[in-house]
């Protein structure tokens, strides 16, 4: 039987603004999807909580027996700077202030995702799509939305119909934003836009002599509109129908709320049964932001180069950090808060640690049963960490007692609290011993060191020792990978 079936999750919907029981699509399988990072800057600290969020999602519905399919896109092209489809894109912009290619600033910004996402343990979702890899099915997607009457054309641009939409339909259903208020809030258009009212959105934008990604479309030269891009990728993997998508708090309108439009139209339905949206992270009491200074990116945590906090902290530490707090909960980023989140690591890691020198007693003084199924109830509780890590401490106060001889387990409690112990700090919340993350550093500079040996050994044509270095570390388990000008490994 699997572990789903005894442990009954209950996820808060965003659309209803309840907790609902958990019930997939297809028995046993979960669809999620969530939307990823338009890549054209490093990414934001608060969009790592957002990520580390749903990766715990991940990682729970996993632990939990389901099989996932995560799908979180890349976004490369028709993010406007705006949410009123005016401005530059912002891929394309900075590929001008810098005067480079675009899928330069693409390919720089994703690399810069994934290591820091790696270095939180972040683990990589099931499908990584691009905006720009499915133009085909977001061109399709627009011909259906046109021959529905619910778009139009003008001047080589196409808009979805909001108003229009609006009359069989409710625009708003997921951010409870009313269209009348929209209506009554919005100044009128000053005959400089295409737009039939100022709620429509772009679907497909034509192309501006100076736009450097640009597309051919039945409309013409153009690129398509940022919302568009997660209907199709979504649907594309996941079906006309599935069960979670997740993003953060401010994607909830618009852009999700045109999701929801543009699925009702193409497939009659709302594409998702579960929204799920992560709330922000502010630091010292205030919004992040670059302009007033308030601001620190991943890597400025973990090397202590910044201004702000009192020293480096660990990827680990920062996830633990994120972890103490609900997902749907607005969380102050501070020094002091980690400092606090560094000292119940170690408590936690050190305890773990003495678990494995306890002796087996004759009779269990601790409900070790009763204790596990506390842990399940409170990730059952929509994802709850806080509560679970709140039991997690109740351990490591059973560990001090068992170490100082004022409690006993026998062996089969004794491998339950382990394993449970185990199951619930490394693979839900992804947290990692700084010992073994101390380990990998070491091996990575090893392994380093014999590449450079090694082509030292190449440079002076010493082909057998050169040979020699990669077939005893492939022995090892280490497959080195010669590219264009540089040597990489990987770990099998």
């Amino acid at each position: 039987m699997s572990l789903f079936q005894d442990q009954p999750l209950k996820i808060y919907n965003s659309i209803s603004k309840n907790k609902e029981l958990f019930t997939p699509v297809t028995a046993g399988n979960v669809g999620m999807y969530v939307c990823g990072p338009t890549v054209y800057s490093n990414v934001h600290l608060g969009n790592v909580r957002t990520f580390m969020s749903f990766d715990m999602v991940f990682r729970y519905l996993q632990h939990l027996d389901y099989k996932v399919r995560y799908v979180r896109n890349i976004t490369d092209a028709g993010h406007m700077e705006d949410d009123a489809d005016e401005g530059e894109d912002k891929i394309a912009k900075k590929a001008r202030v810098e005067k480079i290619e675009p899928m330069e600033v693409v390919q720089r910004y994703t690399v810069d995702f994934h290591t820091i996402l790696t270095k939180m343990n972040n683990l990589p979702p099931s499908i990584e799509p691009t905006a720009t890899g499915h133009i085909i099915e977001q061109i399709e997607i627009i011909k259906d939305i046109l021959e529905k009457g619910l778009a139009y054309e003008v001047n080589g641009s196409v808009y979805f119909d909001v108003l229009k939409y609006n009359e069989d339909k409710i625009y708003g259903v997921l951010s409870g934003r009313k269209i009348e208020d929209a209506i009554h809030n919005t100044r009128v258009l000053d005959g400089q836009s295409e737009k039939k009212n100022p709620q429509d959105f772009a679907l497909w934008k034509k192309a501006s002599p100076q736009h450097i990604m640009r597309w051919p479309s039945p409309w013409g030269i153009g690129f398509p509109g940022w919302h568009l891009e997660c209907t199709a990728m979504s649907t594309k993997y996941l079906g006309e129908k599935f069960d979670i998508h997740g993003g953060g708090m401010d994607l909830k309108f618009p852009h999700h709320e045109c999701e929801i439009a543009q699925a009702e139209v193409c497939n009659g339905q709302n594409p998702v049964n579960y929204w799920m949206h992560a709330n922000m992270l502010t630091m010292n009491g205030q919004k992040m932001s670059k302009s007033t200074g308030n601001n620190i990116l991943p890597g400025e945590i973990f090397t202590g180069e910044n201004t702000i906090l009192s020293k480096p902290f660990s990827p680990t530490v920062v996830r633990f950090f994120m972890m103490q707090a609900h997902y749907r909960s607005i969380l102050d980023f501070s020094s002091e808060a980690l400092e606090a989140s560094e000292k119940g690591y170690n408590k936690l890691m050190e305890a773990i640690k003495v678990l494995k020198n306890i002796s087996v007693g004759a009779s269990s003084s601790f409900d070790v049963a009763a204790w596990k199924q506390m842990c399940y109830d409170a990730m059952n509780d929509d994802f709850n960490t806080p509560i679970l890590i709140a039991q997690l401490f109740e351990a490591v106060k059973q560990i001090n007692l068992l170490k100082e001889g004022k409690a006993t387990l026998i062996q089969e409690d004794l491998d339950l609290f382990t394993n449970t112990l185990h199951a619930f700090v490394f693979d839900v919340l992804g947290l990692v011993s700084e010992a073994t993350e101390q380990e990998g550093n070491k091996l990575e500079s090893v392994v380093n060191m014999l590449i450079n040996m090694r082509k030292q050994a190449r440079d002076n044509k010493d082909w057998a020792m050169s040979d020699q270095i990669r077939d005893e570390l492939k022995a090892m388990g280490i497959q080195l990978k010669d590219g264009k000008g540089e040597t990489t490994f990987i770990v099998e």
